[in-house]
């Protein structure tokens, strides 16, 4: 049955996430994020001077690099590039340092699938870390819709292969918990509704994306609370080594 997933998971059920801040030396904000086998590095450099490409007197510009494990960077790191980028200057508060370039460096260290949320992830710890003001959390999810017509979270590269599609959902969370006092927070902004950001691969009817969604839906606050949890903790660790 499409329902007995490897290792005994549910339908319903996630691989262990962890989340870790400042784990690069050199970088203004670093993270490392991983769900299950997959792991990905994200690294935050700016804000700096904007270039004369990315130069916006009124706002500021996100650029990203996405570095593949191995080999040379094609259309399917293009695209994620783009929807990364998309979504962070959604969560991002652009008009606080404009005329500035942020830049992200995602590498991946392992793709064991769900690819994607990993990095969202680790991209946005990677900008806490380095103190750039954020509307609210990105919270992502993979759904996998099998052969069979089951939905399945957060699925393995091997489910990946197997699927008959799949959507990438991003949803807001709210920031305050994971903010330092004193951090720039702004009313009324702390916290968004809806989707951010949903990326389909392959062939799904409507009534399965719905469904995708509500499963997603259903498992993001879990999830966010297991993220906050971790980045509230380091917060609270690197205040008191500061002090």
């Amino acid at each position: 049955m499409d329902s007995e997933r490897q290792g005994g998971r549910g339908a319903n059920q996630l691989r262990p996430v962890d989340c870790s801040r400042n784990v690069l030396s050199r970088a203004h904000g670093s993270a490392s994020c991983s769900h299950g086998e997959t792991r990905v590095l994200a690294a935050v450099y700016g804000p700096k001077a904007g270039t004369k490409k990315n130069e916006n007197p009124e706002k500021a510009c996100i650029e990203i690099t996405w570095k593949p494990k191995t080999g040379q960077i094609g259309k399917p790191e293009k695209e994620f590039e783009m929807i990364l980028k998309r979504t962070l200057e959604n969560i991002c508060l652009l008009t606080v340092h404009p005329n500035t370039t942020t830049s992200i460096i995602v590498q991946v260290v392992h793709d064991d699938g769900s690819l994607l949320p990993c990095a969202i992830h680790a991209a946005c710890a990677a900008l806490l870390d380095a103190g750039i003001p954020l509307k609210y959390l990105a919270v992502a999810i993979c759904c996998c819709l099998t052969e069979s017509g089951n939905i399945l979270l957060d699925p393995s590269k091997l489910e990946e292969q197997k699927m008959k599609a799949f959507v990438c959902l991003v949803f807001p969370s709210s920031i305050h918990s994971v903010l330092p006092e004193g951090l720039i927070s702004i009313d009324g902004e702390s916290k968004g509704d809806g989707i951010i950001t949903s990326l389909t691969h392959g062939v799904m009817r409507v009534d399965d994306y719905f469904q995708c969604v509500e499963q997603g839906r259903a498992a993001i606050t879990p999830l966010s609370n297991i993220l906050k949890k971790k980045l509230q903790s380091q917060s609270a660790s690197n205040l008191s080594k500061a002090g």
